[in-house]
């Protein structure tokens, strides 16, 4: 009803416009009235106004008196209860809006729980890898300590056996003396008895000598006067008849002729023989027929002569590229001997144990011709006598129908640079001869070097070279190869002999334990891991019960590397000046491994 008292809200239209009709003419009729009353000014900062009070009560009276008052008390009420409906309405979404904030600050509060938690096991986790590294470093902290006192130990027990080595030698020395000294003692009182002896007998034996004395000057002279009248007689005898005279002369000359002709053909007969059959003293190994491997084993010397050509590569593993290169210098070198061509030297360099002697046998039986294996270690010791020794090589050699592939093995011992000061006089005329029997190509012989030190080689053995293979370490495919091959060999084939002793353990992987092995054996050659499965074996022949397992088999692999990484640190410290890491390339530390550090 705040219309009533001059409010801004509108009456109710339809049931209030008589009265406001009603109330516009008296307004009109009483304006000139109102003129003239006093109002309270606007500008004050609270007015009242009598008038708006005066209407309401004039419209109270009125509405009273009008018919539309009750629906204007019911249009006021349903008014006054759609106001509260529209109140309850705020105040519900009010609460909706309350909740709504509930809600987010809920969420907003997972959130931030959630990442507390997140936060937490960051931290955890950082906290946790910090305790590990702290634990891994007092793990080393502990080794190191314990590898500190067992060097120690080492030292103390070294300084132990010096000490003891100290005494012992001090002892010996003393011993020495006190018998030295007691020798002497013994000796000088020897010496006194026998010349007391010798005083005292020396009248005796002066008769003694006297006596033999004259009996020997008698003996001579009956000797004399006997041999005299014996050369009168035959000199009388034989000059007495000319005939008896000149047929002796001719049976004294034909006696001298035959002893001095056998002799000499006998010399010249068995050099021939030897020059054949027989074997040179440089030459360690052949495939060539001798007298003697045909007293010892006739069997095996005439199964040679039956066997047929077998694969140049059989039992060789080695890199796809290098196999693939090996095998066209075996095509080439059989084709060769078919056709009775020229043979081309080679050059095979490479650390040790990578297969260079197993290829040159292999490529021998291959192409049909005989394999000669010699060592330039072989020559030096030989001094003088190493001219004459190379040249049986070749004459023997070259007397061969098959012929002969000389494989000269550390070939640098003795074919090394002729510029340097350290090569003796007898080496390097060894050295001359060799190059001069080398300095054609030849068609009964086919050169083969080979050497762990290239760049050593005099310059005119590199010339006599037409073809150079280098022979690396196995890389992991190629050792995967190598440790299933000698595993099998060494392991799985006498396991499956009744007579053998040696059972594997079922619950081995054999593909995945020698791709396990095959990765631990990074810088190996092949002799090497050869020598491991040959390990594996003597250890399970050593064994009570002769069980390969997994154990046995780690064991021996990690003694091998370790001990290689010592022949590798024993290497490095014992290289020459031109094999440090800025010289020729070809050297030393190119063929050691990459896997082990050096010192």
């Amino acid at each position: 009803m705040s219309w009533i008292f001059g409010g801004g809200s509108k009456p109710p239209q339809g049931s209030n416009n008589a009265p406001q009709q009603q109330n516009a003419q008296n307004q009109g009729q009483g304006q000139g009235a109102k003129s003239s009353k006093t109002t309270i000014p606007t500008d004050s900062g609270y007015s009242f106004d009598s008038e708006a009070l005066e209407r309401a009560a004039k419209a109270a009276k009125e509405l009273e008196h009008s018919k539309y008052a009750k629906e204007a008390f019911e249009l006021t009420k349903q008014q006054e209860v759609t106001n509260q409906l529209s109140n309850q309405a705020n105040i519900k979404q009010y609460e909706l809006q309350i909740e709504q904030m509930k809600g987010e600050q809920i969420r907003v509060q997972e959130d931030e729980r959630r990442k507390t938690l997140l936060e937490e096991a960051r931290m955890k986790k950082a906290r946790e890898e910090y305790q590990d590294q702290l634990a891994r470093q007092r793990h080393q902290d502990q080794l190191a300590t314990k590898a500190r006192a067992e060097e120690d130990s080492l030292r103390r027990q070294e300084e132990s056996i010096q000490r003891q080595e100290a005494l012992r030698r001090q002892t010996v020395e003393y011993e020495q003396d006190l018998r030295y000294k007691n020798d002497m003692k013994l000796l000088e009182a020897r010496l006194r008895g026998e010349a007391q002896v010798e005083r005292e007998n020396r009248d005796v034996r002066l008769e003694q000598v006297k006596a033999k004395a004259v009996e020997d000057r008698a003996t001579w002279q009956e000797s004399l006067r006997t041999s005299g009248d014996l050369v009168a007689k035959a000199y009388h005898a034989l000059f007495a008849d000319w005939t008896r005279t000149v047929r002796t002369v001719a049976q004294v000359g034909l006696l001298a002729g035959s002893i001095y002709g056998v002799k000499y053909g006998l010399g010249v007969g068995f050099r021939a023989a030897e020059a054949r059959i027989g074997k040179p003293s440089l030459v360690r190994q052949t495939s060539r027929l001798n007298a003697v491997d045909l007293v010892k084993s006739p069997v095996l010397t005439a199964r040679r002569f039956v066997s047929k050509p077998s694969d140049a590569l059989k039992g060789i593993i080695l890199k796809p590229e290098l196999e693939a290169r090996l095998r066209e210098v075996a095509i080439a070198t059989r084709h060769t001997k078919k056709n009775n061509g020229y043979y081309r030297n080679l050059l095979m360099c490479g650390p040790p144990g990578t297969g260079k002697t197993m290829f040159v046998k292999s490529l021998a039986l291959h192409s049909g011709m005989d394999y000669a294996i010699m060592t330039g270690g072989d020559v030096a010791p030989m001094g003088k006598e190493g001219v004459t020794a190379v040249h049986k090589v070749f004459d023997w050699a070259s007397t061969s129908r098959r012929g002969v592939l000389l494989f000269v093995d550390e070939a640098d011992a003795f074919l090394r640079k002729r510029s340097q000061e350290r090569i003796s006089e007898d080496m390097r005329a060894t050295l001359n001869a060799f190059l001069y029997r080398t300095g054609e190509q030849s068609q009964k012989f086919m050169l083969v070097l080979a050497s762990n030190q290239p760049e050593q080689l005099d310059w005119a053995i590199n010339d006599r070279v037409d073809e150079i293979v280098e022979f690396d370490l196995p890389d992991l495919a190629e050792r995967e190869r190598l440790v299933a091959h000698y595993y099998e060999k060494y392991v799985l084939q006498p396991s499956m002999d009744k007579r053998n002793k040696i059972t594997v353990d079922p619950s081995i992987d054999h593909t995945a334990k020698c791709r396990e092995i095959a990765a631990k054996t990074a810088g190996l050659s092949g002799r090497e891991i050869s020598k491991i499965a040959v390990a594996w074996q003597a250890a399970a022949y050593a064994s009570e019960t002769g069980v390969i397992d997994a154990n046995l088999l780690d064991e021996k692999v990690a003694l091998s590397v370790a001990a290689h990484a010592k022949k590798v640190q024993w290497a490095m410290h014992t290289l020459p000046l031109e094999s440090a890491p800025d010289a020729t390339a070809g050297s030393k530390r190119d063929y050691l491994s990459p896997s082990v550090p050096t010192s």
